[in-house]
């Protein structure tokens, strides 16, 4: 088990490695999400004409779409140092403390999966956000004193996949709220082949859009497929990755031309089969796929709910005639083994 765990852990060391080689170091560079690069754009002008500090920015939406680049790439464009940390690593006030006492006038401090800080150290971060002091206690009991430290001031970017889990008071405290959106597969065409040219790897344009398209909507994940399939073109072909040899890779990893993989199908098929198309709880689900609800919840289901596979309703999960059709399963009756008429 132990080994199991080390050999994980050098794995997403190696996947992070891999993705951050290759982010975007400017918001020019930065393939899609225009609505959003032109209102980052103006804050960042603004703020260097005036030679301030940015306003506070809170970029949400589902993992994978780039919300730790623009964070980087902010710094970047501000000319500013940049610090990064994350909302489960900020376990106490202390750790907070140290992190705030040590930034310079207008850094850049990241805090990633913000939704999940500790109500206490939520609460020490308003009076840094809104007036750019730390509070610090000073002694316990009845003697105890709080001792307020001015802050120079600097630009906090949060990052979530869940906006509904920051609170009220955490989230009007950041002048900029600004949503990432899934990516088309034009755009994500020329996240693939410039990765493919950052790696030296030979690819044809239609072999690009294949992994475009089967790669959720979500960069990461495209860059992930991308470095699979150049494997395979290297072993099995003769390195050049062209659309039959970008389908067989894929092919072979179980991603459908859907990009649904292993998980997915799993999830789907079970609410098919067993529950025949539901509805059926999530924690049930979860029980019968050994998954967690929450990566349900979180990571697989909003993709099915967009593709039109599944609903969600206050009775549970409801998979739809589409995804009857599409994974070639009859529907039968609650009573019997008749199938229902479409």
């Amino acid at each position: 088990m132990s080994d199991r765990r080390l050999v994980s852990g050098a794995l997403q060391e190696e996947e992070a490695q891999f993705e951050a080689g290759l982010r975007p170091r400017r918001l020019a560079d930065f393939t899609g999400q225009n609505k959003l690069k032109e209102n980052l754009a103006i804050a960042i002008e603004a703020a260097r004409l005036r030679g301030e500090a940015m306003d506070h920015v809170l970029l949400y939406g589902p993992p994978g779409l780039g919300k730790t680049t623009l964070a980087s790439i902010i710094a970047e464009e501000l000319e500013v140092p940049f610090t990064t940390t994350s909302g489960p690593v900020l376990q106490k006030k202390l750790d907070l403390t140290g992190i705030l006492s040590n930034i310079r006038a207008r850094q850049v401090f990241f805090v990633d999966e913000i939704h999940r800080l500790m109500p206490d150290v939520e609460e020490m971060l308003y009076s840094a956000l809104e007036d750019f002091r730390v509070d610090i206690l000073i002694g316990a009991g009845p003697g105890a004193r709080t001792h307020s430290l001015p802050m120079p001031r600097f630009t906090a970017i949060g990052a979530t996949t869940r906006q509904g889990l920051v609170s009220a008071p955490l989230r009007g405290r950041f002048g900029l709220v600004l949503r990432l959106d899934p990516y088309g597969v034009p755009e994500l065409q020329r996240i693939v082949q410039r990765s493919a040219r950052l790696l030296s790897i030979e690819i044809e344009a239609d072999a690009a859009e294949e992994i475009a398209r089967r790669c959720r909507g979500t960069p990461r994940i495209a860059n992930r497929l991308l470095r699979r399939v150049r494997d395979y073109a290297q072993v099995r072909a003769d390195g050049r990755i062209t659309r039959p040899v970008a389908q067989t890779a894929l092919n072979l990893l179980e991603v459908d031309r859907f990009g649904l993989d292993e998980i997915d199908q799993k999830i789907m098929l079970t609410i098919l089969e067993k529950y025949r198309g539901g509805p059926v709880g999530v924690n049930t689900i979860a029980a019968s796929i050994s998954e967690e609800a929450d990566t349900i919840e979180e990571v697989y289901e909003p993709y099915l709910i967009q593709l039109g596979f599944l609903n969600r309703t206050p009775r549970g999960r409801v998979a739809t005639e589409l995804a009857f059709e599409y994974f070639q399963v009859q529907r039968k009756t609650r009573n019997g083994d008749q199938p229902a008429l479409f």
